[in-house]
């Protein structure tokens, strides 16, 4: 009997669901084996459950790329299994179709009685082209691999749901555990759902190829695959290959952090922070896979785990993350800017026992006046007052699914 692979549940789902009603496609985008075939599947599931009639086309299937030699291929196709009825389409992988943003305008621009649900993995013609040709028929849903969040709810099996926060308070410890595994191993859910060392490491080892061989190579025509690879380990210190740098971030694997300047003489205006959305293939990349937590370098890790928490958190408060360095080396890790508010945000790993700021932060404060500043730590809470800046100290989980920054 096959062994069931157990399930992790996915905040956006809900999303993707009240979307099925609208007329617009449905575009689901983001890296490879994030879970974008699995949410499309269980979306199929749903329509059938409420008596919808579906169809599912994938290009990982030879046998259904035929239908997409041209838009009537494929319109034949949808006929033959709907007729001039309501039906759902689900499309998978598409950024494999040259010229796919066409080829779906032209399908969309028919106005067929088919709501399209459509995939593609991270590449640059689904983030550019196809977004660009799809303008005003589209909405793009971001999936990124596991948060935090999702990891604990798995890992406590749903017991404790909207009531995370409060698991949090009282299972400090736990916390801190999980946050050692999600920090080592990050959050592809092939990675999470295994149980030993050696499957996570082959699995997150076929992730780390399949995209070096088919984001980069492919898509984007670089033949030195293992020049790109240091470059990976590169962009995560120095910056300083703007190309490559872009590569990484329209193939959905990484972000670059800019700095906040407003006298371009003091602050520094270029060098961005590079961060990875799963901190798994960041650790990959360079060795530390299993073990991040336990290097010198644990406290960037924390960092990356910190911005990608804020990312979530400002989703739709249009909040810019930035972070803040002036050519005297004082530097604040995160910057959250809205309109005139600013907030700084320090990151400390190391344990702190008492509330008390170093020199850049204190730095910030003397020069923007903010009305709070923030220390996020592993479990230390406490407050102090310098000037008019409240600065609050607060332990990561109090962020998780809150935007206590208030934007």
């Amino acid at each position: 009997m096959n062994e069931i692979k157990p399930f992790i549940k996915r905040d956006i789902f809900e999303d993707l669901k009240k979307h099925l009603s609208k007329k617009e496609i449905t575009l689901i985008a983001g890296p490879r084996q994030a879970g974008k075939t699995t949410l499309m599947m269980l979306l199929k599931k749903h329509l059938e459950l409420s008596g919808k009639k579906t169809v599912f086309l994938s290009f990982d299937f030879e046998n259904d790329q035929k239908f997409f030699s041209s838009q009537n291929s494929l319109v034949e196709k949808l006929k033959l299994e709907f007729g001039n009825n309501e039906g759902y389409v689900f499309i998978d992988e598409i950024q494999r179709k040259e010229d796919a943003g066409v080829f779906l305008k032209g399908i969309y621009d028919m106005a067929l009685p088919y709501k399209f649900i459509v995939s593609g993995s991270g590449s640059v013609e689904l983030k550019e082209k196809i977004h660009e040709s799809l303008a005003g028929r589209k909405a793009m849903f971001e999936i990124f691999p596991v948060s935090f969040k999702e990891f604990v709810n798995f890992k406590t099996e749903y017991k404790y749901g909207d009531r995370l926060a409060d698991y949090f308070a009282v299972e400090n410890k736990k916390t801190v555990e999980f946050l050692a595994e999600y920090l080592n191993f990050g959050g592809y859910p092939r990675v999470v759902t295994e149980d030993t060392l050696e499957e996570k490491i082959r699995i997150i080892s076929e992730i780390y190829a399949s995209y070096m061989e088919k984001d980069i190579a492919y898509l984007l025509k670089i033949e030195k695959l293992d020049a790109f690879s240091s470059l990976v380990k590169i962009g995560i210190s120095a910056a300083t290959v703007k190309n490559y740098l872009w590569y990484l971030e329209k193939t959905f694997i990484a972000e670059a952090v800019s700095p906040y300047f407003k006298n371009t003489r003091k602050e520094i205006t270029k060098s961005p922070v590079i961060y990875f959305h799963d901190i798994g293939f960041r650790n990959y990349s360079l060795g530390l896979f299993g073990k991040a937590s336990e290097t010198d370098g644990s406290g960037f890790v924390f960092q990356n785990f910190i911005f990608n928490v804020l990312k979530i958190n400002f989703l739709f408060s249009g909040a810019k993350i930035n972070y803040w360095r002036t050519k005297e080396k004082a530097e604040v890790d995160f910057l959250a800017s809205s309109g005139d508010k600013l907030v700084p945000i320090e990151v400390k790993y190391a344990d702190i026992k008492k509330p008390e700021i170093n020199r850049s932060i204190r730095s910030f404060i003397e020069k923007y006046s903010p009305e709070k500043a923030f220390i996020i730590n592993k479990s230390f809470k406490g407050s102090l007052t310098v000037g008019k800046t409240e600065i609050n100290f607060i332990p990561f989980w109090e962020l998780i699914g809150k935007d206590i920054l208030n934007f």
